[in-house]
């Protein structure tokens, strides 16, 4: 690296390791937040612009989200698991280690993701079929699903690059390559979808969203490819060595498994919607795009305190890991609390942008799911926070059983209770009551990860 790049490195490794946890959250943070809100509006863009063609159709693109994030399943396994090795290597000094781990990571998630896309391609309609498109849905989302599977590698390289660049605490060079690729995104959504473009409707809208991930993977590739970063993914690091990917996968793999429930519990509501209809699949599209807005950005905030506590940490600061945890908190729920009351005030003016206002009973049923979601930030964000502080640590087993509460473990029984004793509105309200049900799986994984920081503080002497 120049001298330039070595001075930027040196800095963020004194802003993780000595600022204001209030002021080194936030300034982690602000990229990834906005990095993840364009994550969202990936999502968001498709359905905008399919609107105009349908509740079916708006209904495909929320039924091809699972398969997004089922993609996406291979891809975190390796980014999240070489995340939270990579933080406390490098805040241990550990480069060559570090360098291994990253390149392997990225080279082995571009493979192997590479292999099971290419398998879906052969089923598409029996993919539809798993992922609960009705029968009058189905056709939209094969046409969507079989252009979307080829970006398959490039969705690999764009997650674990980006999580890469997080690791070292270059947050903002993440927010870049992501919005990169939304803003093409966006500008090819109305060209290829609509009839004044090219009239390709739900395929141009794949389409441009396959190509928006292409760019975006290249964006974030470049830094690393041009040696502008503490990493160095060169092939010659790459390795088979299972000594290398024990830790990656140690860390990832139950974040992986539980990513996997997670949106096994998005095909399950997908399923208990389409019983009410393609209205309520068209609905439950709508407030999903909207809340994950929201949804998007606590994750941001979640990525952005997580390498600080990592840093910390593999340093051996414990009491800074504490207080920065304690900040997160603070202002995790002052953001709830602002964010909530924004979502529930704008609940029917964000659902028109992805149905038309004659669709009443689309308009209606979102409207109960984001409000009854706005009013349950609190838990949720906490959860996430919670879920950061777990893997900047080094406890998968924890960070599992957050991640599995509110998505998996509280969310498949309410759906499936709440939809048979109040209908569809109780399917609507399923998710809020299991945000409220997760906290209890939450309190008691808190209590014992300030403890064990108290007793490494014991320890070590540490007053840092």
């Amino acid at each position: 690296m120049s001298g330039s790049d070595i001075s930027k490195t040196e800095k963020r490794r004194k802003l993780l390791l000595e600022e204001s946890p209030y002021k080194a959250i936030p300034f982690i943070a602000a990229p990834l937040v906005l990095s993840m809100i364009v994550e969202s509006v990936y999502n968001m863009a498709d359905a905008y612009f399919v609107s105009s063609l349908g509740p079916s159709i708006v209904a495909a693109v929320g039924i091809n989200d699972a398969l997004m994030a089922y993609m996406k399943v291979i891809a975190m396994l390796f980014a999240t698991g070489a995340a939270s090795v990579l933080s406390r290597m490098l805040g241990a000094g550990e480069q060559k280690k570090a360098d291994k781990v990253a390149a392997s990571a990225l080279y082995m998630a571009i493979i192997i993701m590479s292999i099971c896309c290419a398998v879906c391609l052969f089923i598409p309609d029996q993919l539809a079929a798993l992922l609960g498109a009705t029968e009058t849905i189905r056709p939209y989302s094969v046409q969507y699903a079989r252009i979307i599977l080829f970006s398959a590698p490039f969705v690999a390289a764009e997650v674990v690059a980006g999580f890469l660049h997080r690791s070292e605490g270059n947050t903002k060079m993440a927010m870049f390559g992501t919005l990169s690729g939304c803003i093409i995104n966006f500008i090819l959504d109305p060209i290829f979808i609509l009839p004044w473009g090219l009239g390709m409707g739900i395929a141009g809208a794949a389409a441009a969203t396959a190509i928006g991930r292409v760019i975006s993977s290249t964006v974030l590739l470049i830094p690393f490819i041009r040696r502008r970063t503490m990493l160095n993914i060169s092939i010659k690091n790459f390795t088979l060595k299972w000594a290398v990917y024990k830790d990656v996968i140690k860390m990832g793999l139950p974040g992986a498994i539980r990513d996997a429930l997670m949106t096994g519990s998005m095909v399950v509501m997908n399923h208990v919607a389409g019983g009410f209809g393609d209205v309520a699949l068209a609905a439950m599209t709508v407030s999903k795009k909207t809340i994950n807005l929201v949804a998007s950005a606590i994750m941001g905030f979640g990525h952005g305190f997580q390498p600080i506590a990592g840093f910390c940490w593999g340093a051996k600061k414990y009491k800074r890991v504490r207080d920065s945890f304690k900040a997160a908190t603070v202002i995790g729920w002052a953001a709830a609390l602002i964010l909530g009351t924004l979502l529930a005030v704008f609940s029917r003016n964000l659902a028109l942008l992805f149905a038309d206002e004659s669709e009443t009973e689309v308009i209606r049923l979102a409207m109960i799911i984001i409000i009854s979601q706005s009013v349950t930030l609190i838990p949720h964000i906490w959860g996430v926070v919670i879920n950061g502080m777990c893997q900047a640590v080094g406890h998968p087993v924890y960070s599992t059983l957050i991640g599995l509460s509110r998505n998996f473990i509280c969310l498949i029984p309410a759906v499936i209770i709440m939809s048979r004793l109040f209908g569809v509105e109780g399917m609507a309200l399923s998710q809020a009551m299991a945000n409220i049900l997760s906290m209890a799986i939450c309190i008691p994984i808190v209590i014992s990860l300030i403890k064990e920081c108290k007793e490494a503080e014991k320890r070590t002497g540490s007053e840092l």
